[in-house]
């Protein structure tokens, strides 16, 4: 039934059982929409139209997934008839009763499918959700105009403006599905199926939107907008779900279609693209296609503080079987109190239930000592940042673990190779660098060694799938591939600080850029003593010619470590971040010391010099082979640093802005601010050639 699909097999199939007939979608591996799925899908409507032995159907899938979403191989491509708008609308104005039977994901163009049948029935694990503004897009299927429809214009406003899919109970509680299959789903769609035969079809596109407030509609697009940061889609998107309120359906899927159109040439849906295929190629490196990674069930974490404590349950969330030691009773309790407080507040926010905290909290076990890690598969290292403290930790374990078991270290900046020398057995010892809270942040850097085995960064790479994190693989340098980028712009934002600007005002034209938070507000919250102890651990090795910004440092020696101690960069008062006039005392009195005139700095200045120092970086990054590719840069920076997807990272930006104002930019910086600021080969090589980060 239906065009063939490029492999030549029929992707959907229409059994015309009697009275209830069935529609199988079978694309592996996710039922994507490519045109075959299109057309076939329409054939097989049309076919139930007209077929009288036919008195209603369901439309099914193969496989482990309803319909997950486009297809991503049509993208960039020339859309080809049927259209997707085209075979919903046929769906919906099918004269029989139509039924989804929806299991696994229904994304994007599969749950617009799933809207426009006239009822929908859902596993209990089953996730729906419209995720189109992450490809800075809008549903192009009618999807803001028929969700409003089914859930309101509140409900409607939040899945389609953030994209956050919704498991198959709360569809349930907001109306978006009709039932939760009892177990046997095809039959049990097949059964409301034939209880709607003969009743008034219940298309969604018939159904009245109560419109929103004035004032409420206002507040809550402002406070999408302020959410967006800039991005165009979810402030697109809400205009549509607004509409429905007082469009008919096929004006609303005209506006609809023609937002749809323009988002897709885009620049930030361009950028946002890239994002999406980056994020699935950094998983596959070159040269470990064949290599088999390792057994890890039982996972050992050494240090239950924030870190520890993060990384722990990151790894119960996935299955794993976790102990955490600690040196001391005391601290033991308290990490473990720091785990139980994570789950309740999941629990009282209705993210997990009770009996999944329950069942989380039980694979996680504690200890005192590390001679209970004896039987672990891999232990991670969480303490404190010191390589001595390290060395002297590896060497222990190296003498308690069996052959095979992996060590892997959480350190941010120090030299892993070091760190594994401290062991009889370095080809098992690997980074990997989580990033704060750890059961949140999708990044992890695996940083391999000279002497990492084949084997250890292949397991790494399989750890990371299964906590459902995003690795980039990295060689061993003074932060990595992250710390070593933030390290450079905060200095440069260090900079702006004596030339004239306040950290108020660094911070604000960065979050206009579209960075969740600025380089300050972020120093507060990740401690500024943390920085300190580098520095001093590196002043010995200082160039003296580099220019060095002590502000920071007179900071700490104030006591004033950022929120924790209620001062940093800022003053905090009952949790809220104030302007600090000590502060700005103290940054006038560091212009007067250098004997710099202040001056104002506008907001470009400002963003486009931390571009700069973050792209020169980078260039040295790939210069070193620290990383061998372009977008391993670009996804650490947008999932570990707040770089704004809908810019697609900073070197696929460099390449749309263009690297000679760039370069002129370094050149700029690096007659004024001396060692380390040199224009880096790869830089000047591309911008002298108009080569391009991704050709």
């Amino acid at each position: 039934m239906g065009a063939a699909s490029p492999e030549g097999i029929d992707p959907v199939r229409l059994i015309p059982t009697s009275p209830v007939a069935l529609i199988e979608i079978d694309n592996p591996p996710v039922n994507a929409t490519s045109q075959a799925v299109r057309a076939g899908l329409l054939a097989a409507i049309r076919e139930v139209d007209n077929n009288p032995r036919i008195e209603a159907v369901v439309i099914a899938c193969a496989g482990k997934t309803f319909v997950a979403g486009a297809d991503i191989r049509e993208f960039g491509q020339v859309p080809r008839e049927p259209h997707l708008p085209d075979v919903i609308n046929a769906i919906e104005a099918c004269s029989k009763p139509v039924v989804a039977a929806i299991q696994g994901t229904a994304l994007g163009g599969g749950c617009e499918i799933a809207l426009a049948c006239h009822a929908r029935v859902a596993e209990a694990g089953a996730s729906l959700g419209l995720p189109e503004v992450k490809l800075g897009l809008v549903p192009g299927a009618g999807g803001t105009q028929r969700l409003p429809r089914l859930v309101g214009l509140d409900a409607a406003l939040d899945l389609v403006t953030s994209g956050r899919p919704v498991k198959a109970p709360e569809a349930l509680r907001l109306g978006l599905i009709d039932r939760l299959s009892s177990g046997d789903l095809r039959q049990d769609a097949i059964a409301l199926a034939q209880e709607l035969i003969g009743q008034p079809l219940r298309r969604t596109g018939d159904r009245i939107v109560t419109p929103m407030d004035a004032e409420a509609a206002s507040a809550k697009t402002a406070e999408i907008r302020k959410k967006a940061r800039g991005a165009e889609a979810p402030d697109k998107a809400a205009e549509l779900v607004l509409q429905a309120a007082n469009l008919p359906l096929q004006d609303g899927m005209a506006r609809e279609r023609e937002t749809f159109l323009e988002l897709r040439s885009s620049e930030q849906s361009a950028a946002l693209r890239h994002a999406f295929f980056a994020e699935r190629e950094v998983m596959r490196l070159p040269g470990l296609d064949s290599v088999e990674p390792r057994s890890v069930q039982k996972v050992g974490i050494v240090g239950a503080g924030t870190m520890g404590s993060g990384i722990a349950i990151a790894f119960a969330d996935a299955g794993f079987d976790v102990r955490i030691v600690e040196t001391s009773e005391q601290a033991l309790g308290a990490g473990q109190a720091r785990v139980r407080d994570v789950y309740d507040k999941q629990v009282a926010s209705g993210r997990i239930t009770s009996a999944v905290r329950d069942e989380r909290l039980k694979a996680i076990g504690y200890a005192v000592g590390i001679s209970s890690l004896s039987d672990r598969d891999l232990v991670i290292e969480a303490v404190f940042e010191d390589l001595d403290v390290k060395r002297a930790l590896f060497r222990d374990l190296d003498a308690i673990l069996p052959p095979g078991t992996i060590l892997a270290t959480n350190t941010s900046y120090l030299d892993i190779s070091l760190i594994a020398a401290a062991t009889s057995r370095p080809a098992d010892v690997v980074g990997l660098h989580f990033f704060s809270p750890a059961h949140v942040m999708k990044l992890i850097e695996i940083v391999r060694t000279g002497a990492t085995a084949a084997d250890v960064v292949a397991t790494g790479l399989a750890l990371a799938k299964r906590l459902r994190k995003i690795p980039v693989v990295c060689r061993v340098c003074d932060g990595f591939v992250g710390n070593r980028i933030l390290s450079r712009y905060r200095q440069q934002a260090e900079y702006l600080l004596e030339e004239g600007a306040l950290p108020h005002e660094v911070d604000a034209a960065l979050e206009a850029f579209g960075f969740p938070m600025g380089p300050f507000a972020v120093s507060d919250l990740a401690g500024l003593d943390i920085n300190w102890a580098r520095r001093k651990r590196l002043a010995p090795t200082r160039d003296p010619r580099e220019r060095y910004v002590d502000i920071a440092d007179r900071l700490c020696e104030a006591g004033r470590f950022g929120r924790k101690t209620g001062a940093g960069w800022y003053r905090y008062e009952g949790g809220k971040r104030e302007v600090d006039s000590a502060v700005t005392a103290l940054v006038e009195e560091a212009s007067q010391r250098r004997g710099l005139t202040r001056r104002a700095i506008s907001a470009d200045e400002i963003q486009s010099r931390i571009r700069a120092a973050i792209v020169n970086e980078a260039c040295k990054i790939l210069d070193e082979h620290i990383v061998e590719r372009p977008l391993d840069v670009d996804v650490v920076m947008m999932h570990g640093y707040g770089y704004p997807a809908w810019r697609g990272g900073p070197l696929f930006e460099a390449d749309r802005v263009g690297l000679q104002p760039i370069l002129a930019q370094v050149r700029e910086r690096a007659a004024q601010d001396g060692p380390g600021w040199e224009p880096a080969e790869g830089l000047v090589s591309r911008a002298a050639s108009g080569a391009k980060f991704y050709p």
